[in-house]
């Protein structure tokens, strides 16, 4: 599963805290797959930061 790698990219590449994951979580829960887009919109996260996880998600 995607999840588990995407959030260890999260922590280790971008040092995200385990809160700001969580709140991306809570907000995408219906749709898991937009966690990215989620974190950028509510400010836990950069648009260079998004556009890592884009390209991380690519090769991932």
């Amino acid at each position: 599963m995607l999840m588990p790698k995407l959030i260890q990219f999260l922590q280790t590449e971008l040092s995200l805290s385990a809160h700001a994951i969580a709140i991306g979580l809570r907000y995408s829960e219906q749709t898991p797959t937009l966690l990215p887009m989620v974190l950028w919109q509510y400010g836990l996260i950069t648009l260079e930061q998004l556009d890592r996880v884009f390209d991380w998600l690519e090769t991932a």
